[in-house]
C-alpha cells in the first residue's frame, strides 16, 4: 500500500513539476505535496539548499527550522557530507543530532545530487514517531529525489 502511494506522489511531482524550472518553487511543491500526502505520519518536510558552503533552510511545512546547518553536522550535514540517505530511527541515539523541535523522534535525509554527482539539496523528513521510516521509504523518497534532481540539475 505504502509502495503505491509512493509512486502516485512520482506521477503527481513529475505533473506537478512538467515544464517548471525554478528551484524554490519546485521544491515548495514538492515539500507541500509529500506533506500533506502522508499527513499525521509527517511531522516536517523540507530542503535544505546547498549555498556559500553550508546548508541553508529552503521551501518546508511544519514548524520553523534551523535556517544553517555546517557539512557532516547533524543527520542533515552527514547525509549531505556523504552523500547517501540516513535513516535515523531516534534521533537522541544519533551524534551531533541537532534539535531544531523537540518533537521530532525520528528522521530521514536524502541528497539531492546533480549530474557530476555534488549535492546540491537534501530532502529532510521528521516524524514525531521512534522508527517511522522503513526501506520502503527510502525506497520512495529516493526516488521523489531523483526526479528533483534530474529536473533541477541535470536538464
Amino acid at each position: 500500500m505504502k509502495q503505491e502511494l509512493y509512486s502516485t506522489l512520482e506521477a503527481q511531482l513529475n505533473a506537478l513539476i512538467e515544464g517548471e524550472h525554478d528551484e524554490v518553487g519546485i521544491m515548495a511543491n514538492a515539500a507541500a505535496l509529500l506533506h500533506e500526502a502522508m499527513g499525521e505520519r509527517f511531522f516536517w518536510t523540507g530542503f535544505y539548499v546547498v549555498k556559500n558552503g553550508e546548508l541553508a533552510l529552503g521551501p518546508f511545512q511544519g514548524s520553523v527550522a534551523c535556517m544553517h546547518i555546517a557539512q557532516g553536522r547533524g543527520v542533515c550535514g552527514t547525509a549531505w557530507k556523504e552523500r547517501r540517505t540516513i535513516v535515523v530511527d531516534d534521533v537522541e541515539l544519533f551524534p551531533g543530532h541537532i534539535a531544531c523541535s523537540a518533537l521530532s523522534r525520528s528522521e530521514i535525509v536524502v541528497p539531492l545530487i546533480d549530474g557530476v554527482q555534488r549535492v546540491r539539496a537534501v530532502l529532510d523528513i521528521d516524524s514525531r514517531n521512534r522508527a517511522a521510516f522503513d526501506d520502503i521509504d527510502k525506497a520512495g523518497l529516493e526516488k521523489i529525489a531523483a526526479i528533483l534532481s534530474s529536473h533541477l540539475y541535470n536538464s
